[in-house]
Protein backbone atom coordinates (compact mmCIF):
# COMPACT_ATOMS: atom_id res chain seq x y z
CA UNK A 1 0.00 0.00 0.00
CA UNK A 2 1.04 3.49 -1.00
CA UNK A 3 2.31 6.20 1.69
CA UNK A 4 0.95 9.70 1.37
CA UNK A 5 1.74 12.90 2.91
CA UNK A 6 -0.59 15.17 3.04
CA UNK A 7 -1.48 18.34 4.89
CA UNK A 8 -3.68 17.64 8.13
CA UNK A 9 -7.23 18.68 8.30
CA UNK A 10 -9.51 19.90 11.72
CA UNK A 11 -11.05 16.19 11.63
CA UNK A 12 -7.42 14.52 11.80
CA UNK A 13 -7.10 15.98 15.54
CA UNK A 14 -8.13 12.93 17.89
CA UNK A 15 -5.72 10.59 15.34
CA UNK A 16 -2.94 12.75 15.62
CA UNK A 17 -2.88 13.23 19.04
CA UNK A 18 -3.42 9.37 19.82
CA UNK A 19 -0.24 8.93 17.42
CA UNK A 20 1.45 11.49 19.14
CA UNK A 21 0.73 10.11 22.54
CA UNK A 22 1.84 6.52 21.43
CA UNK A 23 5.34 7.72 20.06
CA UNK A 24 7.81 7.72 22.53
CA UNK A 25 10.19 9.77 21.05
CA UNK A 26 7.19 12.96 20.21
CA UNK A 27 6.78 15.67 23.10
CA UNK A 28 3.66 17.95 24.03
CA UNK A 29 5.01 20.05 20.83
CA UNK A 30 3.63 17.77 18.43
CA UNK A 31 0.04 17.71 19.73
CA UNK A 32 -2.45 19.12 17.19
CA UNK A 33 -3.85 21.96 19.29
CA UNK A 34 -0.63 23.54 18.54
CA UNK A 35 -2.05 24.39 15.21
CA UNK A 36 -5.13 25.86 16.41
CA UNK A 37 -3.30 27.97 19.58
CA UNK A 38 -0.59 29.47 16.99
CA UNK A 39 -2.99 30.42 13.97
CA UNK A 40 -5.71 32.12 16.49
CA UNK A 41 -3.10 33.70 18.67
CA UNK A 42 -0.31 35.16 16.17
CA UNK A 43 -2.20 34.48 12.53
CA UNK A 44 0.53 32.49 11.24
CA UNK A 45 -0.18 29.89 8.61
CA UNK A 46 0.41 26.40 9.66
CA UNK A 47 0.77 23.25 7.63
CA UNK A 48 0.58 20.67 10.25
CA UNK A 49 1.95 17.20 7.77
CA UNK A 50 0.81 13.59 8.23
CA UNK A 51 2.16 9.84 6.76
CA UNK A 52 -0.37 7.86 6.30
CA UNK A 53 -0.43 4.06 4.94
CA UNK A 54 -4.06 3.06 4.25
CA UNK A 55 -5.57 5.48 7.01
CA UNK A 56 -3.31 4.34 9.36
CA UNK A 57 -0.65 7.93 10.58
CA UNK A 58 3.36 6.29 10.70
CA UNK A 59 4.04 10.20 11.16
CA UNK A 60 4.03 13.82 11.65
CA UNK A 61 5.75 16.80 11.47
CA UNK A 62 4.12 20.12 12.70
CA UNK A 63 4.87 23.14 10.66
CA UNK A 64 4.50 26.77 10.77
CA UNK A 65 5.15 29.51 8.28
CA UNK A 66 6.44 33.28 9.98
CA UNK A 67 6.78 35.44 7.91
CA UNK A 68 8.05 39.30 8.73
CA UNK A 69 9.73 41.90 8.20
CA UNK A 70 11.65 42.68 10.84
CA UNK A 71 12.66 38.43 11.65
CA UNK A 72 12.80 36.54 7.93
CA UNK A 73 10.27 34.52 6.58
CA UNK A 74 10.76 31.00 7.81
CA UNK A 75 8.94 27.50 8.13
CA UNK A 76 9.74 26.16 11.76
CA UNK A 77 8.71 23.03 13.33
CA UNK A 78 7.33 24.80 15.74
CA UNK A 79 7.86 28.35 16.51
CA UNK A 80 6.63 29.14 20.12
CA UNK A 81 7.77 25.28 21.32
CA UNK A 82 10.96 24.46 22.40
CA UNK A 83 11.04 20.79 20.82
CA UNK A 84 9.78 19.81 17.21
CA UNK A 85 10.73 17.97 14.00
CA UNK A 86 9.71 15.19 12.52
CA UNK A 87 7.98 12.18 14.66
CA UNK A 88 7.73 9.18 12.67
CA UNK A 89 7.22 5.34 13.66
CA UNK A 90 8.46 3.96 10.27
CA UNK A 91 11.61 4.97 8.17
CA UNK A 92 9.35 5.70 4.85
CA UNK A 93 7.74 8.27 6.71
CA UNK A 94 10.18 9.87 7.39
CA UNK A 95 12.08 10.34 5.07
CA UNK A 96 8.50 11.39 3.09
CA UNK A 97 7.52 14.31 5.48
CA UNK A 98 11.25 15.81 5.57
CA UNK A 99 11.38 15.92 1.68
CA UNK A 100 7.95 17.45 1.60
CA UNK A 101 9.20 19.59 4.10
CA UNK A 102 11.52 20.97 2.12
CA UNK A 103 9.98 21.04 -1.42
CA UNK A 104 7.02 22.87 0.86
CA UNK A 105 9.87 25.41 1.84
CA UNK A 106 11.30 25.59 -1.71
CA UNK A 107 8.08 26.23 -2.93
CA UNK A 108 7.20 29.17 -0.39
CA UNK A 109 10.48 30.73 -1.02
CA UNK A 110 11.96 30.91 2.93
CA UNK A 111 14.60 32.12 4.07
CA UNK A 112 15.19 28.27 6.09
CA UNK A 113 13.42 25.77 7.38
CA UNK A 114 14.19 24.76 10.73
CA UNK A 115 13.52 21.52 12.94
CA UNK A 116 13.76 21.77 16.34
CA UNK A 117 15.17 18.03 17.12
CA UNK A 118 15.78 17.43 21.29
CA UNK A 119 17.20 13.71 20.90
CA UNK A 120 18.71 13.80 17.54
CA UNK A 121 19.17 15.92 15.00
CA UNK A 122 17.03 14.61 11.45
CA UNK A 123 20.32 16.19 9.33
CA UNK A 124 23.34 16.43 11.70
CA UNK A 125 24.55 17.81 7.97
CA UNK A 126 22.67 21.36 8.51
CA UNK A 127 23.99 24.02 10.05
CA UNK A 128 22.79 24.87 13.29
CA UNK A 129 23.00 26.52 17.01
CA UNK A 130 24.81 25.36 20.68
CA UNK A 131 23.02 27.92 22.01
CA UNK A 132 20.10 25.90 23.82
CA UNK A 133 19.68 23.26 25.90
CA UNK A 134 17.16 20.97 27.90
CA UNK A 135 16.77 20.07 31.56
CA UNK A 136 15.52 16.80 32.08
CA UNK A 137 15.32 14.87 34.87
CA UNK A 138 13.28 11.28 36.68
CA UNK A 139 11.33 12.09 39.59
CA UNK A 140 11.22 9.84 42.98
CA UNK A 141 8.16 8.49 43.69
CA UNK A 142 9.22 9.53 47.12
CA UNK A 143 8.39 13.53 47.71
CA UNK A 144 11.30 13.68 50.23
CA UNK A 145 13.72 11.45 48.12
CA UNK A 146 13.08 14.28 45.75
CA UNK A 147 13.66 17.15 48.34
CA UNK A 148 16.83 15.66 49.49
CA UNK A 149 18.10 15.14 45.55
CA UNK A 150 18.13 19.09 45.37
CA UNK A 151 21.59 20.53 46.18
CA UNK A 152 22.07 21.63 49.89
CA UNK A 153 21.94 25.61 48.92
CA UNK A 154 19.02 25.44 46.82
CA UNK A 155 17.45 23.27 48.93
CA UNK A 156 18.02 25.73 52.01
CA UNK A 157 16.00 28.13 49.32
CA UNK A 158 13.04 26.08 49.22
CA UNK A 159 12.75 25.57 53.25
CA UNK A 160 13.38 29.37 53.23
CA UNK A 161 10.37 29.69 51.05
CA UNK A 162 8.39 27.70 53.00
CA UNK A 163 9.56 29.04 56.56
CA UNK A 164 8.03 32.28 55.12
CA UNK A 165 4.22 31.15 55.04
CA UNK A 166 4.03 31.32 51.15
CA UNK A 167 0.75 29.95 50.05
CA UNK A 168 -0.21 28.61 46.49
CA UNK A 169 -3.35 28.53 44.58
CA UNK A 170 -4.09 27.06 41.09
CA UNK A 171 -5.42 29.71 39.34
CA UNK A 172 -8.52 28.90 37.19
CA UNK A 173 -7.93 31.71 34.47
CA UNK A 174 -4.83 33.53 33.43
CA UNK A 175 -4.65 37.34 34.95
CA UNK A 176 -2.70 36.68 37.92
CA UNK A 177 -0.30 34.60 36.25
CA UNK A 178 0.03 36.78 33.29
CA UNK A 179 0.76 40.31 35.73
CA UNK A 180 3.96 38.44 37.22
CA UNK A 181 5.07 37.62 33.43
CA UNK A 182 4.25 40.72 32.15
CA UNK A 183 6.59 42.51 34.59
CA UNK A 184 9.19 39.88 34.77
CA UNK A 185 9.74 40.04 30.96
CA UNK A 186 9.72 43.55 30.76
CA UNK A 187 11.93 43.84 33.81
CA UNK A 188 14.67 41.27 31.51
CA UNK A 189 13.98 43.84 28.39
CA UNK A 190 11.65 41.06 26.45
CA UNK A 191 8.43 41.86 25.16
CA UNK A 192 6.17 40.07 26.19
CA UNK A 193 3.51 37.18 24.71
CA UNK A 194 -0.34 38.49 24.78
CA UNK A 195 -2.79 37.37 27.22
CA UNK A 196 -4.92 35.85 24.67
CA UNK A 197 -2.12 33.50 23.58
CA UNK A 198 -2.08 31.89 27.47
CA UNK A 199 -5.85 32.46 27.66
CA UNK A 200 -5.59 29.72 24.03
CA UNK A 201 -3.39 27.55 25.63
CA UNK A 202 -5.73 26.93 28.60
CA UNK A 203 -8.61 26.25 26.42
CA UNK A 204 -7.25 24.31 23.72
CA UNK A 205 -5.45 21.48 26.04
CA UNK A 206 -7.46 21.98 29.19
CA UNK A 207 -6.67 19.53 31.97
CA UNK A 208 -3.31 19.79 30.61
CA UNK A 209 -2.32 23.28 31.00
CA UNK A 210 -2.53 24.93 34.15
CA UNK A 211 -1.50 27.51 36.61
CA UNK A 212 0.40 27.78 39.93
CA UNK A 213 0.31 30.84 41.75
CA UNK A 214 2.18 31.67 44.95
CA UNK A 215 1.19 34.35 46.89
CA UNK A 216 2.97 36.24 50.16
CA UNK A 217 1.11 35.39 53.75
CA UNK A 218 -0.59 39.13 52.65
CA UNK A 219 -2.15 37.22 49.40
CA UNK A 220 -0.25 39.16 46.95
CA UNK A 221 0.68 37.00 43.84
CA UNK A 222 4.60 37.19 44.10
CA UNK A 223 5.06 34.09 41.58
CA UNK A 224 3.77 32.03 38.60
CA UNK A 225 4.43 29.27 36.69
CA UNK A 226 1.89 28.04 33.77
CA UNK A 227 2.75 23.99 32.91
CA UNK A 228 1.92 21.15 30.32
CA UNK A 229 1.53 17.82 31.23
CA UNK A 230 2.27 14.95 28.69
CA UNK A 231 2.06 11.07 29.67
CA UNK A 232 3.97 11.30 32.89
CA UNK A 233 5.96 14.45 32.28
CA UNK A 234 5.29 17.77 33.83
CA UNK A 235 6.93 20.85 31.73
CA UNK A 236 6.77 24.21 33.53
CA UNK A 237 7.25 26.50 30.55
CA UNK A 238 5.96 30.04 31.17
CA UNK A 239 7.11 31.41 34.73
CA UNK A 240 7.05 34.94 36.38
CA UNK A 241 8.17 37.10 39.51
CA UNK A 242 7.05 39.92 41.36
CA UNK A 243 10.13 42.30 42.64
CA UNK A 244 9.00 40.57 45.86
CA UNK A 245 9.85 37.21 45.35
CA UNK A 246 13.63 37.02 45.43
CA UNK A 247 13.47 38.21 49.41
CA UNK A 248 10.88 35.82 50.23
CA UNK A 249 12.45 32.92 48.08
CA UNK A 250 9.64 32.40 45.89
CA UNK A 251 10.68 30.89 42.99
CA UNK A 252 12.47 28.09 44.55
CA UNK A 253 9.18 27.34 46.65
CA UNK A 254 7.70 27.55 43.23
CA UNK A 255 9.21 24.69 41.63
CA UNK A 256 9.52 23.40 44.27
CA UNK A 257 5.24 23.03 44.93
CA UNK A 258 5.44 22.28 41.17
CA UNK A 259 7.83 19.25 41.49
CA UNK A 260 6.07 17.89 44.69
CA UNK A 261 2.58 18.17 43.32
CA UNK A 262 3.19 16.61 39.82
CA UNK A 263 5.15 13.90 41.91
CA UNK A 264 1.94 13.13 44.19
CA UNK A 265 -0.01 12.69 40.77
CA UNK A 266 2.22 10.30 39.01
CA UNK A 267 4.81 12.01 37.05
CA UNK A 268 7.71 10.47 36.80
CA UNK A 269 10.13 13.24 34.48
CA UNK A 270 10.43 16.79 35.75
CA UNK A 271 11.11 18.53 32.32
CA UNK A 272 13.10 22.07 33.38
CA UNK A 273 12.70 23.57 29.84
CA UNK A 274 15.20 25.18 27.47
CA UNK A 275 17.92 27.48 28.56
CA UNK A 276 20.56 29.33 26.51
CA UNK A 277 24.21 28.39 27.61
CA UNK A 278 25.79 30.62 29.76
CA UNK A 279 22.28 32.69 31.17
CA UNK A 280 21.31 33.05 34.96
CA UNK A 281 18.00 30.02 34.47
CA UNK A 282 20.73 27.69 32.86
CA UNK A 283 22.79 28.24 36.22
CA UNK A 284 19.57 28.31 38.03
CA UNK A 285 18.76 24.81 36.69
CA UNK A 286 22.03 23.09 37.33
CA UNK A 287 21.74 24.61 40.78
CA UNK A 288 18.92 22.32 41.16
CA UNK A 289 20.84 19.04 40.42
CA UNK A 290 19.68 19.21 36.35
CA UNK A 291 22.60 18.70 34.00
CA UNK A 292 21.91 19.94 30.16
CA UNK A 293 21.45 17.95 27.51
CA UNK A 294 21.90 19.94 24.33
CA UNK A 295 19.23 20.32 21.77
CA UNK A 296 19.48 20.07 18.07
CA UNK A 297 18.13 22.71 15.92
CA UNK A 298 19.09 22.19 12.57
CA UNK A 299 18.21 24.81 9.50
CA UNK A 300 17.83 24.13 5.83
CA UNK A 301 18.67 27.21 4.20
CA UNK A 302 16.69 28.20 1.58
CA UNK A 303 17.09 31.81 0.52
CA UNK A 304 18.86 32.42 3.67
CA UNK A 305 22.63 32.60 3.74
CA UNK A 306 23.07 32.17 7.24
CA UNK A 307 21.67 30.66 10.28
CA UNK A 308 19.19 32.73 11.87
CA UNK A 309 20.22 34.92 15.03
CA UNK A 310 16.45 36.66 16.21
CA UNK A 311 17.49 36.00 20.17
CA UNK A 312 18.87 38.42 23.35
CA UNK A 313 22.22 37.57 23.34
CA UNK A 314 22.48 38.99 19.96
CA UNK A 315 25.08 42.45 20.52
CA UNK A 316 22.38 44.18 17.84
CA UNK A 317 19.78 43.88 20.49
CA UNK A 318 21.30 45.20 23.42
CA UNK A 319 19.97 49.24 22.90
CA UNK A 320 16.35 47.77 22.39
CA UNK A 321 16.34 45.47 25.70
CA UNK A 322 17.75 48.53 27.50
CA UNK A 323 15.12 50.57 26.08
CA UNK A 324 12.63 48.38 26.57
CA UNK A 325 13.42 48.13 30.12
CA UNK A 326 12.71 51.73 30.68
CA UNK A 327 9.05 51.60 29.28
CA UNK A 328 6.26 51.73 31.19
CA UNK A 329 4.66 48.41 31.61
CA UNK A 330 1.08 49.36 29.51
CA UNK A 331 3.02 50.33 26.80
CA UNK A 332 5.42 47.05 26.39
CA UNK A 333 2.10 44.60 26.84
CA UNK A 334 0.60 46.85 24.17
CA UNK A 335 3.78 46.95 21.66
CA UNK A 336 4.94 43.39 22.50
CA UNK A 337 2.64 41.18 21.07
CA UNK A 338 3.25 42.86 17.61
CA UNK A 339 6.71 42.08 18.16
CA UNK A 340 7.11 38.60 19.49
CA UNK A 341 4.54 36.90 17.68
CA UNK A 342 7.22 36.78 14.35
CA UNK A 343 10.29 35.40 16.68
CA UNK A 344 8.69 32.30 18.28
Amino acid sequence: MTLIVRTARDSDADAWDAFVLGLPEATFFHRFGWKRVIEQAFGHRSHFLLAERAGRIEGVLPLVEVKSRLFGHSLVSTPFCVYGGIAAATSPARAALDQHAQDLAAGLGVGHLEYRDRDAPAHADWPGTELYVTFRKELDPDVEKNMLAIPRKQRAMVRKGIKNDLRVDMETGVDGFFAVYADNVRRHGTPALPKRYFALLRQVFGRDCDVLLVRSPEGKVVSGVLSFHFRDEILPYYAGDALEARNLAANDFKYWELMRRACERGARVFDYGRSKVGTGPYDFKRNWGFEPTPLHYRYKLVRADRVPENNPNNPKYRLFIKAWQRMPLALTNFLGPHIVKNLG
